[in-house]
């Protein structure tokens, strides 16, 4: 009996997936638990619809990723941090700041997606690199200005 499991099952498989179970497991079991429904051709059209649906999404957000990895790369984005008078900074820029610096330019990147080998501790300029997606990446310059 093929049955559409509405929660992963051990052994069975995944939230979403049609699989083949024993009928009196379908039915005594998965279905009387609501972990399962039985897959008739009006649920399974909606799933496929559903897939259909997610998959064009995914590929739509991976083409604007492209795109603004596109138009970011390269650019120079300025960060102010308090610094003495001899150029030794107070703190650090962290990915925190440098998000907020893209972000007054127009471009949403979350702190999570800037990846800094360590934090900044000096005034200059350093190339720093987004994650934007899976396989999409994107290299930046970051100056660091007293404030």
């Amino acid at each position: 009996m093929k049955v559409i499991l509405l929660q992963d099952v051990k052994g069975q498989g995944k939230k979403g997936e049609v699989v083949e179970v024993n009928e009196g497991y379908a039915r005594n079991f998965l279905i009387k638990k609501g972990m399962a429904e039985v897959a008739t051709a009006a649920k399974l059209n909606d799933i496929s619809m559903k897939k259909s649906a997610a998959d064009f999404h995914k590929a739509e957000e991976e083409k604007a990723t492209r795109e603004l990895a596109k138009t970011i790369s390269g650019k120079t984005f300025t960060v102010k941090i308090k610094a003495g008078q001899n150029g030794k900074v107070f703190g650090s820029v962290t990915a925190a700041n440098i998000s907020e610096s893209l972000a007054a330019a127009g471009y949403a990147v979350d702190k999570k997606k800037i990846i800094l080998a360590q934090p900044i501790k000096n005034l200059g300029v350093y190339e720093v690199e987004l994650k934007l997606m899976e396989g999409i990446s994107a290299k930046i310059k970051v100056e660091a200005v007293a404030e």
